[in-house]
């Protein structure tokens, strides 16, 4: 890991120069504005996870597979995600540095693991926010058919869908990535403005569909029936699996937040039990007030469908407007975060063309090459939606196997950690209080952290063929998860073994080369 000088004295608030300080004691300088308080850290966070944003993308897919039983599913994908996210509040609270997955991954095991941890962080990343810029099909057509720029049957799982929503998510990435490159003050107004707007948007949603309840408590009981029960439920969870992540964001957001020690850890946590308590409610109303539950609508159209029916055109459509805001402003967190990890890596000097990636504006406080690498390579990715329909899920489940197998790749190292002799102990945070801590719970929680994030890995990658290519006649679709990781991991090998040649070439060069001038 390549540290940088320690920074000048900068005027400033005293807990910003304290927390440069404590930047510094990391090998860096502060270069990142720090401007975010505890409300625009935890919307780091919630917006990422943005429930209106994957509960809208989503749910038609998981009531498909699993019924109304795939509800079921979401309390189980939460549990397990806030055992990972108690023990990343630990590491914030230790490590408070941009690009937290791969700081704190580098800092468990070795140099190497902890760069291939990053490494599938980020293009993981890369291909959540051409996931999340897809979903704006799900919702805009259905408020306006003229959005249907393509034109024939807006439903994402057709070929006109399908390539409409690939046009729209450019169209916004061109956007994002624009606010991305301004200061990032910006960024965070229209962050937290967002998600106050989705908050408030998601719990009149489950109020309005509460009153216009359609079903018992009993649908949620029934499964859809494919591949059996256990099968259903198993590809159901899909659902709540890409909704519960991203919660890591408040520790991507470390160097850009005052008192980063004491605020992270609260902010990772609370963003995802918000996330979780929301997004459940909003799946189970959605069940409960569905006009329908077998003409089929449910498992094409999903919450758009009773949104619009239930509640009428006019407040169904302006509660859309609501979904829309969301999943701008999900993509554009997504998006910084990603950044912020790829401007970590490269400030190190461990990716290709590091120097322009680590650049930050001194008047902006950001690093714009990232933007416009995160937010290009998502566009491409978004393109192969013209290719098929079937892109759209492949898309979807590959960039949430990679997020959880990166996540594995922090709390594996975590576990070795403990069973080795344990995090530092002792400290405190910005205020004198005990930095955040497991204790005795830390093993278990740890242990089950770790089983739980490996499972999800295996079935979110596993090549069903009736779930990436129902239609047959894309087998690559079927094994685009795997082959997608394969290709990742590889290419960062063939990058890494280029680069070690590189300095071995130099090393022996170095001798022959005259000496300089006095």
């Amino acid at each position: 890991m390549t540290a940088t000088a320690p920074p000048d004295a900068t005027p400033g608030p005293a807990g910003d120069t304290e927390d440069a300080a404590a930047l510094a004691g990391f090998g860096y300088r502060q270069e990142l504005h720090r401007s975010l308080g505890r409300y625009a850290s935890f919307a780091a966070g919630f917006s990422f996870i943005s429930v209106l944003t994957t509960v809208f993308q989503f749910f038609a897919f998981g009531y498909s597979f699993g019924g109304g039983a795939f509800f079921w599913t979401w309390p189980a994908v939460l549990i397990g995600q806030l055992l990972v996210a108690a023990c990343f509040a630990e590491l914030a609270a230790r490590y408070p540095i941009s690009g937290a997955i791969y700081q704190w991954s580098t800092r468990l095991s070795t140099p190497a693991f902890g760069w291939f941890a990053g490494w599938i962080m980020v293009i993981g990343q890369v291909v959540v926010v051409a996931a999340a810029a897809l979903a704006l099909q799900v919702v805009l057509p259905a408020i306006w058919s003229g959005f249907q720029i393509v034109g024939g049957d807006p439903a994402p799982t057709t070929s006109t869908g399908a390539a409409n929503a690939a046009l729209l998510g450019v169209i916004l990435l061109v956007l994002t990535t624009i606010v991305n490159m301004l200061d990032n003050r910006i960024m965070s107004a229209i962050n937290r403005v967002g998600v106050t707007a989705e908050i408030i948007g998601a719990s009149l949603i489950v109020v309005l569909l509460f009153t216009h309840v359609e079903h018992g408590p009993g649908v949620t009981l029934h499964t859809g029936g494919q591949g059996g029960a256990i099968g259903a439920l198993l590809v159901g969870s899909f659902t709540a699996a890409y909704v519960l992540i991203g919660f890591d964001s408040a520790g991507e957001m470390s160097e850009e937040t005052h008192a980063p020690r004491r605020t992270a850890p609260r902010t990772i946590l609370t963003a995802l039990a918000a996330a979780g308590v929301l997004g459940g409610l909003l799946l189970l109303a959605g069940l409960l007030a569905a006009p329908s539950l077998t003409d089929g609508r449910l498992a094409t159209e999903g919450l758009s469908y009773v949104l619009t029916s239930s509640l009428g055109n006019g407040v169904g459509k302006a509660l859309l407007v609501d979904v829309t805001i969301a999943i701008a402003v999900a993509t554009l967190a997504i998006q910084t975060a990603g950044s912020r990890m790829l401007f970590s890596m490269a400030r190190d000097g461990v990716l290709p063309f590091s120097a322009g990636l680590s650049k930050v504006s001194a008047r902006t406080g950001v690093p714009a090459g990232p933007a416009l690498v995160v937010g290009g390579g998502a566009a491409a990715i978004c393109l192969l939606n013209f290719l098929s329909p079937d892109a759209f899920l492949a898309i979807g489940t590959t960039c949430i196997a990679m997020l959880y197998l990166a996540y594995a790749m922090v709390t594996g190292p975590l576990l070795l950690r403990r069973l080795r002799g344990g995090l530092p102990t002792g400290g405190t945070d910005e205020s004198g209080r005990p930095l955040f801590s497991l204790g005795r719970w830390g093993i278990p929680v740890n242990a089950l952290a770790l089983a739980y994030g490996l499972l999800m890995t295996v079935n979110l990658a596993w090549p069903r063929a009736a779930v990436y290519d129902p239609t047959g006649g894309h087998w690559y679709f079927q094994w685009f998860t795997v082959l997608f990781l394969l290709v990742t991991i590889g290419a960062g090998a063939l990058y890494r073994w280029r680069s070690a040649q590189r300095v071995h070439s130099a090393e022996e060069l170095a001798p022959a080369l005259p000496e300089p001038i006095r």
